[in-house]
């Protein structure tokens, strides 16, 4: 059998364990698997992955990468992503631009990346993530808290800038984020994996293990979608897979020299699901509106809710696709006409549900004018 189709087959029979584990573990149970997974499982693997590679100052080309990412996605989500909700629904709009140009690879991403590519493409999408880090905990914070203090009816209890202090001490807090430099400053001192002492590499090693499975069966139990805007987060995600899918397919054109590894590392990393961190700014600032007795506010929780949910599965469904036909994918005009081709197909739930509004308010119209003509036809009998 396929190598690729092979582990596909494996990691979707975790998943499904996952699903049949949904009615023995409850919802807030799930709270206590995603710590074990984010400050013990996934930094083990970051922290084993990093002492393997040369340290490099090319390799600050990653972050700046992830960032640039973001920052054109938050461009794309104004005004692509938003163009197909009414006027009226703003907060659904700022909510949009909140959680659509964030990245979570964390669970949606790192374990394909590590099963698939291997510990040196981990490093080098951890690295990558540092800049994300920064746009979703600095730069959206920064967004929202604009976009309140243009609409507050009280003046702010916290000043700015002593929350900005809070999301940097945050930020290196994170365990994530602190393997992260220990690696760094042990690889610029010259150590490695092998210089550590042995105890050390095992523990990293033996928890390194339980990673991929933890999480796969993590999104099988957590997989809980509501009803109702299933449709339009659906037609949101894909749109947002194919404009990253477009921008993929730009550098690795203007980059052909690129590794097949590093060239499905930038395919995959930005298909990452969008992250908790916005979501966790904009119930911040709907806490300080319910103090304001704001009776419009500036997000959407409900449907933000909604988007976090579909957005894990959303992920790994295309991170697993990605990697079975890797071949297929690595081109980077198929790439291109995949993501015009996720574009199009998104708007056209929007398209027939504005054909169908037209024709509805025509036949309204006709049938007012019909009624109008036969009252003025009976007054004049």
């Amino acid at each position: 059998m396929n190598f690729a189709l092979q582990n596909t087959l494996e990691l979707l029979l975790i998943i499904g364990l996952g699903l049949l584990l949904q009615k023995k573990v409850a919802k807030q149970d799930l709270k206590g698997v995603k710590v074990i997974i984010l400050s013990v499982a996934l930094p083990a693997v970051i922290f084993v992955a990093l002492l393997k590679i040369k340290l490099d100052s090319s390799l600050l080309i990653f972050p700046l990468l992830a960032l640039a990412f973001n920052l054109v996605m938050l461009l794309a989500s104004k005004y692509l992503l938003n163009t197909t909700l009414s006027k009226e629904e703003n907060s659904k709009k700022r909510t949009i631009m909140m959680l659509m140009p964030s990245l979570a690879p964390g669970l949606s991403c790192f374990p394909f990346i590590a099963i698939y590519l291997g510990d040196d493409s981990v490093a080098l999408a951890a690295l990558a993530d540092v800049g994300n880090k920064i746009f979703v905990l600095i730069l959206l914070y920064m967004v929202a808290m604009h976009w309140y203090q243009k609409r507050a009816i009280k003046d702010l209890q916290t000043s700015t800038s002593n929350k900005l202090k809070g999301l940097g001490l945050a930020l290196i807090k994170e365990p994530i984020n602190l393997v992260i430099i220990v690696g760094l400053l042990l690889l610029s001192f010259g150590f490695n994996l092998e210089s550590l002492p042995s105890f050390v590499q095992n523990t990293a090693l033996h928890i390194k293990v339980i990673m991929t499975p933890l999480i796969l069966l993590f999104i099988g139990m957590a997989v809980r979608i509501k009803s109702g805007e299933f449709g339009l987060i659906l037609s949101l995600l894909t749109r947002r897979a194919g404009i990253t899918f477009c921008l993929s397919a730009v550098f690795i054109l203007l980059f052909p020299a690129l590794s097949a590894p590093l060239v499905l590392l930038l395919i995959v990393f930005p298909q990452s699901s969008c992250s908790f961190w916005p979501f966790a700014h904009m119930s911040a600032i709907s806490s300080m509106e319910e103090n304001d007795k704001q009776d419009k506010p500036t997000f959407d929780i409900n449907f933000a809710v909604n988007v976090l949910a579909l957005s894990l599965p959303f992920s790994t469904m295309l991170a697993i696709g990605i990697f079975s036909f890797s071949d297929f994918f690595i081109n980077p005009t198929i790439l291109l006409l995949i993501g015009f081709g996720m574009v199009t197909v998104s708007f056209i739930p929007y398209i027939i549900e504005k054909v169908k509004k037209n024709k509805e308010a025509e036949l309204s119209g006709q049938f007012n004018t019909y009624v109008g003509i036969d009252s003025q036809t009976s007054e004049e009998s």
